[in-house]
């Protein structure tokens, strides 16, 4: 352990000289704070308060009143985990102002019940469709409008759906809980800020264990035991690690390419927490003495985004946003 230390303890990060030891700890299946104790400081503990789904569903219901509605379906699954906190999937989540019901599946029943006692369930088997249950729960609620998220619902599932409903309509009424996920509450800011925290603390493992031999694909493998060592439910997509002219493809997949190829390395990554929450980095890190055009494209990224971080303010929209920092990328001769 002292070799390994005095090897990455010069770059005067203590967050890397930390990575570095726990992941050589977990080799070598040592990883306790007993034997780590210089890892203490960055085990995370998660004392925050969580969220109130039963407030997140009342306003739900008023944005349905709003548009004259008087319940909906939602079948987008991390809509009814945001509403519910159920984490499972193949369930739908129907909501009026007289009935909150899960439709779900036997495979789930245990853990509806832990994670969701509070709710009313409509357990299906083999037996029954999705469809034929979901038609029982609105016709018991007497619903005359449901709103459906038509994104989330194919054209089988929808027409399926309305066949079996005689006396209720289904109805699109927008993005109503997308709407309500976009604005963050303190809870979602924590998570989000866990997925950041644990993201960066897998980066610093590779970076202290980078070796010009690696390929794209080791690297990635590194990367995500790393996160989920760090506390990661998984990660929040597949990592991109491109060597030199790979980490131009936008989707690139981690393969064979080996770090001394190239003097640039792209890693495109996330971590998603035990909450469902993520997040999503990019960095581009010089394994080698960097060519000049590449320093210069790099001062003209870097200027770009500064500008786009210090335009940041209430009300601007994204894509304004965006397109400031492309312009200043334009205006630099490099547009397209």
């Amino acid at each position: 352990m002292r070799k390994v230390y005095r090897t990455f303890a010069p770059s005067g990060n203590p967050t890397r000289v930390a990575a570095a030891l726990w992941y050589c700890c977990r080799l070598r299946n040592n990883f306790h704070t007993a034997i780590c104790p210089a890892l203490h400081f960055i085990r995370y503990e998660e004392t925050m308060a969580g969220p109130n789904y039963a407030s997140r569903r009342t306003r739900l219901l008023r944005q349905l009143t709003a548009h004259g509605v008087d319940s909906m379906l939602v079948s987008q699954i991390s809509g009814v985990r945001y509403l519910t906190g159920f984490s499972g999937d193949s369930s739908w989540l129907f909501l009026s102002e007289s009935r909150t019901v899960m439709v779900s599946d036997t495979r789930f029943s245990s853990q509806l019940s832990e994670e969701c006692p509070d709710l009313e369930t409509e357990i299906r088997d083999a037996r029954r469709t999705m469809n034929d249950v979901v038609a029982d729960v609105i016709r018991r609620a007497a619903a005359a409008q449901v709103a459906i998220q038509p994104d989330h619902l194919t054209v089988s599932q929808y027409e399926g759906l309305q066949s079996r409903l005689k006396s209720a309509v289904l109805v699109n009424p927008g993005p109503v809980v997308d709407g309500l996920r976009e604005i963050k509450d303190r809870w979602e800011l924590d998570q989000i800020r866990e997925a950041v925290r644990i993201a960066e603390r897998g980066l610093a493992v590779v970076r202290s264990l980078l070796r010009s031999d690696l390929t794209e694909r080791q690297i990635r493998f590194i990367l995500e035991d790393a996160m989920r060592g760090f506390g990661a439910d998984g990660t929040a997509f597949e990592p991109i690690v491109g060597v030199g002219s790979t980490g131009a493809l936008p989707h690139a997949h981690a393969g064979e390419r080996r770090v001394r190829e190239s003097p640039a390395l792209l890693i495109d990554w996330g971590a998603r927490t035990h909450s469902g929450y993520c997040s999503d980095l990019t960095r581009v890190l010089f394994t080698g003495r960097p060519t000049r055009q590449m320093q210069h494209v790099y001062q003209i990224v870097l200027e770009a985004q500064q500008a786009a971080v210090h335009a940041v303010r209430p009300g601007l929209r994204c894509q304004d946003l965006d397109q400031l920092a492309r312009d200043r990328i334009s205006d630099a001769g490099f547009g397209k």
